[in-house]
């Protein structure tokens, strides 16, 4: 036990130095001779540590030629790299699953409560907030906390992310009769405690809004063609010469 807390210090040990860059990546590693004395152990617990150092994907054993470092792909995905397609897809394939699981569990006082916030959308009041809300109940509903935490990140997302925010805006403003008939169609089959139909709403719903961001999409790509094409025509018509000659 002894040797094997060693080697995995000096994996620590070398770990920190790859990730101060003082072994880069792709350089080589100094031979295990040399690791023995700079870290004072023997060359057995080098060999350990490296083959861990392999398993972690640190570095690479090249047979006849050494060890090498491997460079780090795996870089924490910043929120504001992920897109509303992204997030929209994430929620579909979540949210659908979680909406199986919550028809086998939903008590009435949480249906009463889910009907309370479609009633509020459909009053205008809140909307944004009794959207939340619905999708929220039927995470706990799940009796799941780790679900119920997902949905809550992923709703922090759409409203932290400012392209979104935008991208949902520009989709959702003018859909308030989808919506409705959505959040309506999700809710009855939570009240029949249908999973598979439950499931299947879920996904209709964020289907219809997936396509309606392409929809979006392609409409300003449209528009910028068509500002371009005009910044064009203004440089280059030869309407002025045409009308001087008449």
């Amino acid at each position: 036990m002894g040797n094997r807390r060693l080697f995995w210090r000096i994996v620590d040990k070398v770990e920190s130095l790859i990730n101060q860059g003082e072994f880069s990546a792709g350089s080589r590693l100094p031979p295990e001779r040399e690791l023995a004395e700079m870290f004072d152990v023997s060359r057995p617990t080098i060999r350990e540590a490296i083959i861990a150092l392999e398993v972690r994907g640190r570095v690479e054993v090249k047979t006849g030629s050494g060890v090498y470092v491997v460079e780090k792909h795996d870089a924490p995905i910043k929120s504001q790299e992920i897109s509303a397609f992204e997030l929209t897809q994430a929620r579909a394939l979540i949210e659908g699953e979680i909406a199986a699981l919550a028809a086998q569990s939903i008590t009435e006082e949480e249906l009463a409560k889910l009907h309370k916030t479609l009633v509020a959308m459909q009053e205008g009041l809140y909307v944004e907030q009794a959207d939340r809300e619905f999708h929220e109940i039927i995470a706990r509903a799940t009796r799941n906390r780790a679900l119920e935490f997902a949905v809550a990140n992923l709703w922090d997302l759409r409203l932290t992310n400012s392209q979104i925010v935008a991208d949902y805006n520009s989709v959702c403003k003018n859909n308030d009769d989808c919506v409705m008939d959505e959040h309506t169609a999700i809710y009855n089959a939570l009240q029949k405690h249908d999973a598979n139909a439950a499931r299947s709403a879920m996904h209709q719903h964020f289907n219809r809004l997936i396509n309606a961001l392409f929809d979006a999409v392609e409409a300003r790509a449209l528009e910028e063609i068509k500002r371009k094409n005009s910044e064009k025509r203004g440089l280059y018509s030869l309407d002025g010469l045409v009308k001087s000659a008449h």
